[in-house]
């Protein structure tokens, strides 16, 4: 082998040593860092894998039914600094310096919470203690702070050079306060789950889908990266007019407060539509004696005393138990059945039709009337009550609603005190929907609080009303009750919310109001009915001519002196005016109809 074949064997053999050595340093080193120094590179790699942070969906809105906000989530923001950053650390924090007086001074002009000084001193306090997230603000602030404070000459240089940043809050808000409050409902927390009214019914659909972010450390800094946008929720419309809202709330509160009454409730429904125009519920607190929407009596069901006698009455005039100009024998003194007494409020010693009873609104006649139709067949009944469709109004858009409890009665001593409203119970929801189908030429249509889901101002669901039952009655039986009905308005003699003295009652010159008068003792555990202590209740239609609304007023516990034509009458009369004067329906002067216009 020649010298120079010899220096090429030589050469190879270095190369392939070096590689082979190589190969082997390579091998050691990965079974040594796999056994060795797992443990602290598995804890390197820890550090190295992104946080996953939620981006929260922003809850949709609920709006009135022109489109006003009810219910809306408002940004809000923390403000916080990372005094850590470069930028203010160099050439011995000459921009900290700089810049530190101006920033305070704008905090405590804009924020307005501390004075300047203050400012300054928690944030220099800060810098010195180079915390990384130092909340420069106690409290949140709005968008238009945000904006102001963004002028700021060091916050304009952006979040890397100053070190401030802002995280934003979504805070939930009612525009219009307490109006229709317990019927919006409420969230858990800021930005949580729905508990009540509307907020719990459409919470899925509110709540809208969160989105995703990672947090990762980048050059030194954590940067926020987004992996999948958030989705916000959708709006609900309801069928709430903000102005008619208002208009009963402040009816119903100068009477409540005025007869100093536990709690009072007030609904206004569209009478061909079903739709909830205004629903007002508010309880007198125990402390301030102030006024609160704390529960939705709407939907929780009582003994409705007297307005159920118009169910009763529909039922046996239209099984032909009975007939309109049928008489019945009233006297001053308590009426006997078996072993119960039944007793008038307006006691007189008459023969009243079937008309008239109800306008004068006797328990004696309803209970002598009813027990004489249906004794020994109380089954009957209260099978003729489902029919009309009044046990199938168990849907609402509020959760936790009531059912209606009208239970076949054991003995007729029940029966005769269910004739006047005892011995069952309804809401006020429910009471008002019979009311409207009798306003509603005998179709009852199931009460409606939303119309339909919207998102970014597109309809994408729709929800139309639901008629319950095409009629309830006969159109003979119809035209009767409806002549008793105007009775207790109109009948000065007789009607329980007809003129009487000073009161005007459910009367009014503008528009023409039929309903019903309802007062029931109050059942008081342990002791039994209370004969000082009742619940009263006027639910009527307007104008009677051509229903547009039904009305509907429930007092709780008024004190004395309280009548359920002047208190509560009174109340849905206050409301059908000025319902008519900002919806421009027809309305009525010196007896004249005509149209006025918004």
């Amino acid at each position: 082998m020649s010298d120079e074949q010899r220096n090429t064997v030589w050469r190879f053999a270095m190369i392939f040593t070096i590689i082979a050595v190589g190969f082997v340093a390579v091998i050691g080193k990965i079974i040594y860092i796999q056994t060795v120094e797992r443990e602290q590179w598995l804890k390197v790699a820890e550090k190295q894998v992104p946080t996953h942070k939620p981006i929260k969906a922003t809850r949709g809105n609920i709006l009135d039914c022109n489109g006003r906000l009810l219910a809306s989530s408002m940004p809000q923001y923390y403000v916080y600094m990372d005094t850590r950053v470069p930028a203010l650390r160099e050439k011995e924090g000459a921009l900290f310096k700089t810049t530190i007086d101006s920033l305070a001074q704008d905090l405590a002009t804009i924020v307005g919470d501390l004075p300047a000084a203050e400012y300054k001193a928690r944030i220099t306090r800060a810098y010195l203690n180079r915390e990384r997230r130092f909340k420069v603000c106690a409290h949140r602030i709005n968008y238009l702070q945000r904006q102001e404070l963004e002028k700021n000459i060091l916050i304009k240089k952006g979040k890397i050079k100053s070190g401030i940043f802002f995280e934003d809050q979504h805070r939930r808000i009612k525009p219009y306060g307490l109006l229709a409050s317990r019927t919006i409902g409420g969230i858990y927390g800021e930005d949580g789950v729905g508990n009540s009214g509307l907020e719990k019914r459409f919470d899925k659909e509110l709540r809208g889908v969160d989105g995703l972010s990672n947090i990762q450390k980048i050059g030194g800094r954590y940067e926020s990266v987004t992996v999948e946008e958030a989705k916000d929720g959708l709006d609900v419309v309801t069928t709430i007019d903000a102005n008619l809202q208002d208009i009963v709330e402040n009816a119903l509160l100068i009477k409540t407060a005025e007869r100093g009454a536990k709690w009072g409730c007030a609904i206004l429904m569209e009478t061909q539509t079903g739709y909830i125009r205004a629903i007002a519920n508010i309880d007198r607190n125990k402390e301030d004696g102030d006024y609160y929407e704390t529960q939705n009596h709407a939907v929780q069901r009582v003994e409705p005393g007297s307005t159920f006698k118009t169910i009763a009455l529909v039922a046996a005039l239209d099984d032909g138990k009975i007939k309109i100009t049928d008489t019945v024998s009233i006297t001053r003194q308590p009426w006997r059945y078996f072993t119960v007494q039944h007793t008038d409020a307006h006691q007189m010693d008459t023969l009243l039709t079937v008309r008239s009873a109800l306008a004068v609104s006797s328990n004696i006649a309803l209970a002598k009337l009813i027990t004489r139709s249906y004794e020994g067949s109380a089954k009957k009944f209260v099978r003729k009550i489902e029919k009309m469709g009044l046990m199938d109004s168990v849907y609402c858009e509020i959760p936790g609603a009531d059912k209606v409890r009208i239970d076949v009665p054991r003995d007729t001593v029940t029966l005769s005190k269910m004739s006047y409203g005892y011995s069952v119970e309804l809401s006020p929801m429910q009471i008002l929907m019979f009311y409207n189908a009798i306003a509603n030429g005998g179709k009852m249509i199931r009460p409606m609080l939303v119309t339909s889901i919207q998102q970014n101002g597109e309809e994408i669901k729709r929800f139309k009303p639901e008629v319950i039952e095409s009629s309830i009655c006969s159109s003979r039986t119809l035209t009767d009750i409806r002549s008793a009905l105007h009775d207790v308005v109109w009948d000065d003699h007789l009607g329980t919310a007809s003129k009487h003295l000073w009161s005007r009652k459910a009367q009014s010159n503008l528009v023409h109001i039929a309903g019903k008068t309802g007062t029931a003792q109050l059942f008081i555990p342990g002791h039994g009915y209370s004969s000082k202590r009742h619940r009263i209740t006027f639910v009527g239609y307007f104008p009677e001519e051509n229903p547009q609304y039904t009305c509907i007023c429930m007092i709780e516990d008024p004190q004395w002196p309280y009548d359920a034509g002047m208190d509560c009458g009174s109340t849905v009369r206050v409301i059908a005016e000025k319902t008519m004067a900002y919806t421009g329906c027809y309305v009525y002067e010196n007896g004249v109809r005509k149209l006025e216009k918004r």
